[in-house]
């Protein structure tokens, strides 16, 4: 997988990934992997799931950087669109910039600019 990936994350769980080194968020453990998304596809979750939340960070994820395994899989039933899915925690280091998000109206989503390299 090349050009980087994005994850919206709550800020108590980074918070706490970058006292420990791994973000190991609750959904890693429901689902078995943590949800990932291209950047230009990041707006479907982020409208869908994260409309209206405060505290909210999406953090830019260099895939070269990350040791666990992540497959790009269908996002459900009835539609050919796939999405990044990583089957461990994500290291920190893994992580090259994040972007505090405010909160946001259903469907108002705007991605924020990469980080600078």
């Amino acid at each position: 997988m090349c050009g980087l990936i994005v994850h919206i994350a709550h800020v108590r769980h980074w918070v706490a990934a970058k006292r420990t080194g791994l973000y190991d968020p609750p959904m890693l453990h429901r689902d078995g992997f943590i949800h990932l998304s291209r950047p230009e596809q990041v707006h479907f979750p982020a409208n869908a799931i994260y409309s209206e939340t405060p505290d909210l960070v999406l953090l830019w994820i260099d895939p070269a950087r990350v040791t666990g395994e992540i497959r790009d899989e269908p996002a459900g039933t009835g539609t050919q669109q796939t999405f990044p899915h990583l089957y461990g925690p994500l290291e920190v280091n893994a992580v090259i910039g994040e972007s505090a998000l405010d909160p946001w109206e259903r469907d108002g989503f705007e991605l924020p600019p990469p980080p600078s390299p």
